[in-house]
């Protein structure tokens, strides 16, 4: 199965994906997840104004098969989310890298540097077999 995986996002080891753009971080699952879980049928992400911390959860993605945590690429303060993935979750198996989750104003720039390349996102996939 070939999985996109776009060299312009970083990424996490939980399949979140972030476009940094300044100071702000839009974050949504990658190509990989999605197929994974396969049908998205809820999504759940915070509201405006809400603080997340990097590595903590943030929302879940449940599918038919199952529910899952997401992971905060980054700490910051919530700007956006995006409600219309909210009300038509199944845009997420459409398009994984156009159906982002929230976008966040960064708190900590350093902790960008934890996050993975588009080619080491690729070798962390192909590990996990």
């Amino acid at each position: 199965m070939a999985t996109q995986i776009p060299a312009n996002l970083k990424y996490t080891k939980e399949h979140e994906w972030a476009l940094i753009e300044g100071d702000t971080v839009t974050i949504g699952i990658t190509d990989f997840a999605q197929s994974a879980l396969g049908d998205i049928v809820f999504v759940e992400v915070p509201d405006v104004g809400s603080e997340i911390t990097q590595g903590s959860t943030f929302g879940v993605v449940e599918s038919i098969k199952s529910v899952s945590d997401l992971y905060a690429p980054i700490t910051g303060t919530v700007l956006e989310k995006n409600s219309e993935v909210e009300g038509s979750p199944e845009k997420i198996n459409e398009g994984s890298y156009e159906a982002w989750l929230i976008k966040v104003k960064i708190k900590n720039p350093q902790e960008l540097s934890s996050l993975l390349s588009a080619a080491d996102y690729q070798n962390f996939c192909q590990s996990q077999g």
